[in-house]
């Protein structure tokens, strides 16, 4: 796929990007053995039935994974360097879910290059997810670069 940046100078206050993203059990499995989060309300049902959630539930931070990935790929995208991030987690996630994140340019600091960035994760229902407040760096040169897609393989270990 070939990714191209939103430079400082191109962007402008009320653009945005939305992306659409299925949760799947591999992207659970997948961020499990990748942090190493393996608490049980993600990964085990009849202990998730037993909870507050009634069932298993997806991690917060793949729903904060995917504003990060619009943020690194679209808006602004290749250059851009992550200063901040301020999010809220007001609804739950699960596998199946289809997650829409939108990133909105809410400021520009002329003088620093920074860009305030609203962040909305929603679900198929129009539910908020996920909101916040990012701020970045804002690359100054145009890139255009081939982004490389990696296949990984999560298996699940029995017993």
């Amino acid at each position: 796929m070939k990714l191209e940046n939103i430079i400082f100078d191109e962007i402008e206050i009320g653009y945005n990007v939305s992306v659409v993203r299925t949760v799947t059990t591999s992207d659970v499995l997948g961020l499990t053995a990748l942090t190493g989060d393996y608490n049980p309300v993600h990964l085990n049902e009849e202990y998730a039935k037993q909870t507050r959630f009634h069932g298993v539930v997806a991690h917060g931070m793949w729903t904060a994974a995917q504003i990060s990935a619009v943020i690194g790929t679209r808006l602004p995208g290749p250059g851009s360097i992550y200063l901040s991030q301020d999010l809220k987690f007001v609804a739950l996630v699960k596998v199946g879910d289809v997650i829409t994140t939108k990133i909105t340019v809410i400021d520009k600091d002329m003088n620093h290059g920074i860009v305030t960035l609203d962040c909305q994760c929603m679900n198929q229902n129009k539910q908020e997810v996920v909101f916040g407040i990012a701020s970045v760096l804002a690359p100054k040169e145009k890139q255009f670069v081939e982004g490389i897609e990696p296949t990984v393989k999560v298996f699940e270990k029995i017993g």
